[in-house]
């Protein structure tokens, strides 16, 4: 009769402790299975979607559109990173709107400058440039068209922006 006189205090002792328990489970049985319904469904959302583009993947043969890709390029310690670029673009761009009563020499070497930043951005976001070949007016025009399509791509230039405009001398 000892022993299960034992079992009974202690199956007792249990039943007692999980009492907190079993309240949180009677009162939030609701929010405990909403939580495990929607943990399923996002599982469910995870796995169709990986299915989905393992199977764009395979239709469209990503495998062969990136392998001549050199990604090697981009890791490149001399490369100058993209926020550093927009920097010294809107400096030397606001210097070069803004830049009245200075030399010739300052303000060519401030367009070569300008031109070398614009041209490291274009090579960064692939966009083709003919800065280097165009001399004189050419060049003037191909310089906005760079600053247009910069701007399109989201970087922000003093003088791309359509509220500002540029002095003429």
């Amino acid at each position: 009769m000892g022993v299960g006189r034992a079992l009974m205090l202690a199956l007792a002792f249990l039943a007692v402790a999980s009492l907190p328990a079993a309240f949180a489970l009677l009162f939030c049985y609701d929010e405990i299975l909403d939580r495990v319904v929607c943990g399923w469904s996002e599982w469910r959302d995870r796995r169709r979607e990986k299915r989905t583009i393992a199977r764009l993947d395979r239709a469209v043969e990503a495998d062969a559109l990136t392998r001549d890709i050199d990604l090697s390029e981009f890791d490149s310690t001399d490369r100058r990173p993209l926020e550093q670029l927009a920097a010294d673009l809107r400096r030397l761009g606001g210097q070069r709107v803004g830049g009245t009563g200075r030399s010739m020499v300052w303000h060519s070497a401030l367009l070569q400058a300008y031109d070398d930043r614009l041209r490291l951005a274009c090579r960064a976001l692939g966009i083709t440039e003919h800065l280097a070949e165009l001399e004189g007016v050419d060049q003037e025009i191909e310089r906005v068209r760079v600053e247009g399509v910069l701007h399109a791509a989201g970087l922000a230039l003093p003088a791309a922006r359509a509220g500002l405009r540029q002095r003429h001398r």
